[in-house]
Protein backbone atom coordinates (compact mmCIF):
# COMPACT_ATOMS: atom_id res chain seq x y z
CA UNK A 1 0.00 0.00 0.00
CA UNK A 2 3.38 2.29 -0.15
CA UNK A 3 4.45 4.72 -3.03
CA UNK A 4 6.56 2.78 -5.63
CA UNK A 5 10.01 4.57 -5.56
CA UNK A 6 11.98 2.70 -7.80
CA UNK A 7 11.66 -1.21 -6.62
CA UNK A 8 11.63 -0.68 -3.21
CA UNK A 9 7.69 0.34 -1.66
CA UNK A 10 7.68 3.34 0.70
CA UNK A 11 5.55 3.18 3.98
CA UNK A 12 3.97 5.65 6.00
CA UNK A 13 6.71 6.70 9.07
CA UNK A 14 5.11 5.17 12.24
CA UNK A 15 6.85 7.82 14.85
CA UNK A 16 8.55 6.35 17.75
CA UNK A 17 5.82 9.03 19.57
CA UNK A 18 3.33 7.39 18.66
CA UNK A 19 2.67 4.44 20.44
CA UNK A 20 3.35 3.15 24.13
CA UNK A 21 4.88 -0.12 25.34
CA UNK A 22 4.13 -1.00 28.59
CA UNK A 23 3.93 -4.10 31.03
CA UNK A 24 0.77 -5.40 31.64
CA UNK A 25 -0.73 -4.47 34.81
CA UNK A 26 -2.79 -7.11 36.77
CA UNK A 27 -6.45 -6.31 35.88
CA UNK A 28 -5.49 -6.26 32.13
CA UNK A 29 -3.62 -9.60 33.13
CA UNK A 30 -7.04 -10.83 33.74
CA UNK A 31 -8.84 -9.49 30.32
CA UNK A 32 -5.68 -11.45 28.54
CA UNK A 33 -6.01 -14.42 30.42
CA UNK A 34 -5.68 -16.27 27.04
CA UNK A 35 -1.65 -14.91 27.06
CA UNK A 36 0.36 -16.86 29.07
CA UNK A 37 3.76 -15.37 31.18
CA UNK A 38 4.67 -11.84 31.16
CA UNK A 39 2.81 -10.04 28.68
CA UNK A 40 3.57 -6.61 27.30
CA UNK A 41 0.46 -3.52 25.95
CA UNK A 42 0.91 -1.09 23.25
CA UNK A 43 -1.20 1.66 23.32
CA UNK A 44 -1.84 4.53 20.73
CA UNK A 45 -3.40 7.18 22.21
CA UNK A 46 -4.01 6.42 25.00
CA UNK A 47 -5.48 3.20 24.29
CA UNK A 48 -4.37 -0.34 24.05
CA UNK A 49 -4.18 -1.56 20.47
CA UNK A 50 -1.98 -4.66 20.92
CA UNK A 51 -0.97 -6.75 23.90
CA UNK A 52 2.11 -10.06 23.32
CA UNK A 53 3.04 -12.72 25.71
CA UNK A 54 6.94 -12.17 25.83
CA UNK A 55 6.72 -16.39 27.12
CA UNK A 56 5.06 -17.40 23.76
CA UNK A 57 4.56 -14.49 21.34
CA UNK A 58 0.95 -15.15 20.95
CA UNK A 59 -0.89 -11.59 20.37
CA UNK A 60 -4.32 -9.90 20.52
CA UNK A 61 -5.01 -7.36 18.58
CA UNK A 62 -7.54 -4.56 18.09
CA UNK A 63 -9.21 -5.69 15.21
CA UNK A 64 -10.40 -2.46 13.97
CA UNK A 65 -7.06 -0.05 13.95
CA UNK A 66 -4.15 -0.72 11.83
CA UNK A 67 -1.43 -2.71 14.46
CA UNK A 68 0.92 -4.27 12.53
CA UNK A 69 3.85 -1.73 12.94
CA UNK A 70 2.95 -1.51 16.59
CA UNK A 71 3.07 -5.64 16.91
CA UNK A 72 6.61 -5.95 15.41
CA UNK A 73 7.63 -3.16 17.73
CA UNK A 74 6.00 -5.55 20.49
CA UNK A 75 8.23 -8.78 19.00
CA UNK A 76 11.65 -6.73 18.98
CA UNK A 77 10.84 -5.10 22.36
CA UNK A 78 9.81 -9.33 23.66
CA UNK A 79 12.98 -10.22 21.93
CA UNK A 80 15.11 -7.70 23.68
CA UNK A 81 13.17 -9.09 27.71
CA UNK A 82 14.29 -12.67 26.25
CA UNK A 83 17.56 -12.06 25.57
CA UNK A 84 18.12 -10.25 28.64
CA UNK A 85 16.68 -13.50 30.88
CA UNK A 86 19.07 -15.58 29.28
CA UNK A 87 22.18 -13.79 29.30
CA UNK A 88 23.78 -12.65 32.49
CA UNK A 89 25.08 -8.91 33.36
CA UNK A 90 27.75 -7.09 31.67
CA UNK A 91 29.96 -7.57 35.14
CA UNK A 92 29.15 -10.95 35.69
CA UNK A 93 30.26 -11.72 32.19
CA UNK A 94 33.34 -9.74 32.86
CA UNK A 95 34.55 -11.53 35.94
CA UNK A 96 33.43 -14.82 34.56
CA UNK A 97 36.28 -14.05 31.65
CA UNK A 98 39.35 -12.56 34.35
CA UNK A 99 40.70 -15.41 36.30
CA UNK A 100 42.31 -14.58 39.49
CA UNK A 101 45.46 -16.43 40.69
Amino acid sequence: MGLKAGRAYLHPMFAANTYKIRPATETEGVALRELRGPILVGEVDGRPAAALSVADGRSVTNPFSPNSRLLAQLRLRAGAARAIERMPSLSARMRAAVKVA
